[in-house]
Order: structure tokens, then C-alpha cells, then sequence
């Protein structure tokens, strides 16, 4: 069954219900029910929910894999050769394999998930009731993805970050406003302050940071880092190299150090969405069948993290612009001025165009908007189709709407180009 993206964004899905929910006296609006209404998080049926939809989309993925005449093995298989897989005993012969093992959730030795109250982002679902008391432990993407939807759903949370600032290797202006959203909303947040072990005493967890201090709260959600599942399965027999983390050492269109054995998600390393998951594979079989390919460009890739408001980014990045690495014009548009925004009560987020000076070529963009994952759409057009800002500025947006930020902020792009070009 899938494991991570199904589960945590139909979790997020519900979270972000509660969210619009508690917009809803800015706009107008009045709950029924007494002085004091409130919506509670129904936990069984939100985990029974997750869990199905999650089992849904694995059906409904292996019928169509039957569907098309493939044969579904269920069983632990390795390589025993470059083109032999053993199977619980089966020995399966192929002139092409594509390993797609994916990764575990990364444990640390002084903080071991007992599946009760120390937990990884798997465990989760299998609670009886919502975290009364939850510490996220990590503030990447899955520890800020999770981290803000249990406290839409009625956590308490406190967010345990490393360094000075939560999601560090993304848009610092993007996570300085997530931050304060989630510190706005009642989350404790943390920072520079790593955890050095957790250890469950009863009903209760206790977190000891690297300064000493001791917080404590009735769950830890341990988000560290993924592990690929690839021990074991016999690559280095096979003549399959891994890098020094265990990750599969792949080209750019999925092949691997052995001929005819290709590799494509998470056991890869290269950027752990499912998007990308699905693109390594595609291009591994069409190089495979001898098809013209295009190889990967990571610089094409769309990723969002599903935050609320969500984060949508594309292409070059603030950090390669600030060190120089890329020169290009940079305008952020904030939403507090888009009209639709200010008629939904929203006033958290940008929208953020990287363009190359004189041509106005449009390099990357970042959006901090709900639904920025589909805002993003026409940045990622551009960036493919070799786009400027004037193509998207003379482009109709709808009035009212968000993408209206999209053209609005090409426009100001637009300005600055030609201004350099005069």
C-alpha cells in the first residue's frame, strides 16, 4: 500500500478544512450551535479515511498494471544477477529491470520509534486519538507538512528545529512566512535546537535538546530523514553501485552502473517527490525500448510543500541568485494585494519570478499561496518553453484571482528588464 504522499496529504487535505474554517468570522460568517461552536477532528474516521483512500489508489494502480497484462509478484525479491531476481524463491529472468525500492523513515539510535508514542511519519495513522501534546522532531518538509496540519487539527505542537530557521534548504523568504504563520496560529517553534535523544517515561515522551532543556508532550513525531530500502537486495553482486548513503548511483536517464538495470524514486536519491519518482521511470523505459528521450531536468521540476499556505517552486533558487552562481531580476509580489486574496480573508504569501536580465527569460519562481501547487503551473509552462516575463504579463489572467499575482509580478519583471535594456 502507498505510504507517504496518499496518507500525508489527505491528512493535510482535512487540516486545511479546519483552517478555512477558522477564517470564517473575518468573512462574515457565523457557526450555529451555541456561543462557544467549535469542529472537532473525528480521529478514527480521519485515520480510517487516510488509510483507505491510501489502499484505493494501490488497487486501483496494480489493476491497472494488470490491466495492461503485467504480472504482479507479492514478494521480497533481490538481485542475484544483473538480470535475475529472486522472488521468495521464484527465479524471474528479464532483459530490462527497473529497481523502484524506495526509502524507510530515518531512526536515530537514541530515539527508537516504538509505534505508540515515539513515532515515525508511517506510525501516525495507526493512533487511537489525536496527538493531545505532539513535538516534531526535524523542520524539513515532512516535519513542517506535518507539523502544521496536527495543529489545524487541535494539536499542540512544538516544532523542534536544528537550525536558525525551519525548512533551511528552501526559499528563505517562503519559510520566514510559514514560520510566523505557524507561531501566529499557536505553534511553539524551536530553533537551533537540535534533539539528542527521546525516551517514552508512561504516557508521556520526553524530548532532552542539545543545550540540556527537557520539553515533554504525550507524543514525539520523529521527521529525520529518509533511508533507501536498497540493503540487502543484492546491487553490489549484480554490479550495482550506491553512492556513500546507500542511495543507487543513476544517470540522467535512470540508468545504473550495470547494463540493463535502471532505478528510479526514492532508492535514487534525486529529489524525493513522487512527480519525479514517476518521470525516472518513464524515461528509464523509453531509453530502454530504444525510444529518443529527453534526460531528466531537474531544473524543470515543480515541487510544493504542503504547507498552509502551500510553497510551489521552480528552477533557479534565492540562494544561487545571492552567491552569484545566477544573475537574474528578481520581483515578489505579495498576495495581501490581490484582490481574490483580500475577499477569501488571506493575507499570508507571495508570488516571486526569477528572470534574466535584458531578455527576461524566466528562470524560476516561488508562490506562497493555498493552492501553490497549481499555481505554479504557469511558471513551470514558461521555464520548459523557453518563456519571458512578457509572454506571461501579456498573458489573460481571470479577474478575480490569484494567478493574477502571476501576471502582475511578470509585469513588474517585465518593467525592470526593460529598464535595464534602456
Amino acid at each position: 500500500m502507498l505510504t507517504d504522499c496518499v496518507p500525508s496529504k489527505t491528512l493535510i487535505e482535512s487540516s486545511s478544512v479546519m483552517t478555512s474554517l477558522s477564517r470564517s468570522a473575518a468573512l462574515g460568517l457565523e457557526m450555529e450551535g451555541g456561543e462557544n461552536p467549535k469542529v472537532a477532528a473525528d480521529a478514527p474516521a480521519l485515520y480510517a479515511r487516510i488509510k483507505a483512500l491510501a489502499a484505493a489508489q494501490s488497487h486501483d494502480i496494480t489493476e491497472r498494471c494488470r490491466n495492461e497484462g503485467v504480472r504482479v509478484v507479492h514478494a521480497r525479491g533481490r538481485l542475484t544477477a544483473p538480470h535475475v531476481i529472486e522472488a521468495d524463491g521464484e527465479e524471474i529472468r528479464a532483459d530490462i529491470v527497473l529497481l523502484s525500492t524506495g526509502a524507510n523513515p530515518r531512526e536515530l539510535p537514541d530515539a527508537v520509534p516504538d509505534g505508540e508514542r515515539i513515532l515515525t511519519c508511517r506510525q501516525i495513522y495507526d493512533l487511537p486519538d489525536l496527538p493531545e501534546e505532539l513535538i516534531v522532531v526535524g523542520s524539513g518538509v515532512t516535519g513542517a507538512e506535518f507539523a502544521g496540519a496536527y495543529q489545524a487539527l487541535g494539536s499542540k505542537v512544538t516544532l523542534v528545529s536544528s537550525r536558525d530557521q525551519i525548512l533551511p534548504h528552501n526559499d528563505p523568504d517562503a519559510a520566514a512566512v510559514i514560520e510566523s504563520v505557524f507561531k501566529r496560529r499557536g505553534m511553539t517553534v524551536l530553533g537551533r535546537s537540535r534533539a539528542e535523544a527521546v525516551r517514552r517515561d508512561g504516557d508521556r515522551v520526553q524530548v532532552t535538546l542539545g543545550d540540556g532543556r527537557v520539553i515533554t508532550g504525550s507524543h514525539c513525531l520523529l521527521t529525520v530523514g529518509m533511508v533507501p530500502n536498497t540493503v540487502g537486495i543484492g546491487l553490489s553482486g549484480a554490479g550495482v553501485k550506491t553512492d556513500g548513503r546507500d542511495f543507487i548511483e543513476v544517470d540522467r536517464v535512470s540508468r545504473t552502473s550495470a547494463q540493463g538495470v535502471y532505478a528510479a524514486g526514492d532508492c535514487t536519491g534525486v529529489f524525493m517527490l513522487a512527480s519525479v519518482a514517476a518521470m525516472q521511470g518513464r524515461i528509464a523505459m523509453w531509453h530502454a525500448l530504444g525510444e529518443a528521450v529527453h534526460p531528466i531536468r531537474l531544473t524543470h521540476v515543480a515541487s510544493t510543500i504542503f504547507t498552509d499556505p502551500e510553497i510551489a517552486s521552480i528552477g533557479v533558487s534565492q540562494a544561487q541568485v545571492d552567491s552569484g552562481e545566477v544573475s537574474a531580476q528578481v520581483v515578489k509580489q505579495p498576495l495581501a494585494t490581490n484582490p481574490r486574496a483580500k475577499m477569501g480573508g488571506i493575507r499570508d504569501g507571495f508570488v516571486k519570478v526569477f528572470a534574466r536580465p535584458g531578455t527576461g527569460l524566466v528562470l524560476g519562481g516561488v508562490v506562497v499561496a493555498p493552492h501553490a501547487s497549481e499555481l505554479i503551473l504557469p511558471l513551470s509552462i514558461a521555464i520548459e518553453r523557453n518563456l519571458t516575463v512578457d509572454d506571461i504579463a501579456q498573458t489573460f489572467s481571470v479577474y478575480p484571482s490569484l494567478s493574477g499575482s502571476v501576471t502582475e509580478a511578470a509585469r513588474t519583471v517585465m518593467a525592470f528588464t526593460t529598464d535595464a535594456i534602456g
